[in-house]
């Protein structure tokens, strides 16, 4: 897909992939709508990258921010893309988590994107071609200890665009999946870096995570998967997750050291 001139939505643009993405998509001549929940950061960006693009602070996991994104969107003539990349992280074991935590992960990383999808999918049909883009996890393939909560929320974003990408595949709308593996961005906190460090989990750049990304969106793939051996490893659990459950349960020792 030619980016010029095109109007693409992208969710959680105040974070680092976000705002790394936002910058390819400029050089790229593609008109944006930065969507975030601070505003500081995002009219930081807007002034970074020039005024032809919009800023639009709302919580996509609210009813009212979606409104929001659809009004400004159609009244630019309508999305050409969306890219769903907003997202939160607490990491914990899943008794630990409160009912509060668990929601807003769900809400923000899972339901929030799929109602904002179908809320904008009307726009993207009436479109020569469009496309989605949904930012998953590895996680979404792998569950992990730590990580129940999110591994269930990116789950969601993987089967959404399996479904989804076989639902339009008689329309002009296509359907990307990506999914990251560990990111170097102010969404990992303290705990997560340890825990990485002392599992052996490596890391990307956001501006790395952010080229693979236009790459899905200028293209046709329709899942894409980053990271060696973690990919291998996606693979290895929808085969034989015998296998991969027996890895990482050898590993909660150190797991239950880092999370305390």
């Amino acid at each position: 897909m030619n980016l010029e001139n095109r109007l693409v939505l992208v969710t959680g643009a105040n974070g680092g992939i976000g705002r790394a993405l936002c910058r390819l998509l400029d050089a790229a001549g593609a008109r944006i709508v930065m969507n975030g929940t601070r505003e500081a950061d995002l009219q930081s960006l807007r002034r970074e990258l020039g005024p032809d693009h919009a800023v639009v602070p709302a919580d996509i996991s609210m009813a009212a921010g979606r409104d929001e994104l659809e009004k400004v969107t159609r009244n630019l003539g309508g999305v050409d893309v969306l890219v769903n990349l907003a997202g939160v992280l607490d990491c914990d074991f899943f008794s630990r988590q409160s009912e509060e935590a668990i929601e807003r992960i769900l809400n923000v990383n899972s339901l929030g994107p799929v109602l904002l999808t179908r809320r904008l999918l009307p726009q993207m049909l009436t479109k020569p071609a469009a496309r989605i883009v949904n930012v998953g996890s590895i996680f979404g393939s792998i569950g992990h200890p730590g990580f129940a909560a999110y591994c269930a929320s990116k789950a969601t974003l993987k089967m959404l665009s399996e479904a989804l990408a076989r639902e339009l595949g008689d329309t002009s709308v296509s359907v990307g999946y990506i999914a990251p593996r560990a990111t170097d961005t102010p969404l990992n906190d303290g705990r997560v870096v340890a825990l990485n460090r002392a599992l052996g989990n490596r890391s990307d750049t956001p501006e790395y995570v952010a080229g693979e990304i236009l790459k899905v969106i200028e293209g046709n793939a329709r899942q894409r998967f980053l990271g060696w051996p973690e990919k291998f490893f996606v693979r290895l659990n929808a085969l034989l997750p015998g296998v991969v459950h027996k890895a990482l349960a050898g590993k909660m020792p150190v797991i239950r050291k880092i999370l305390g």
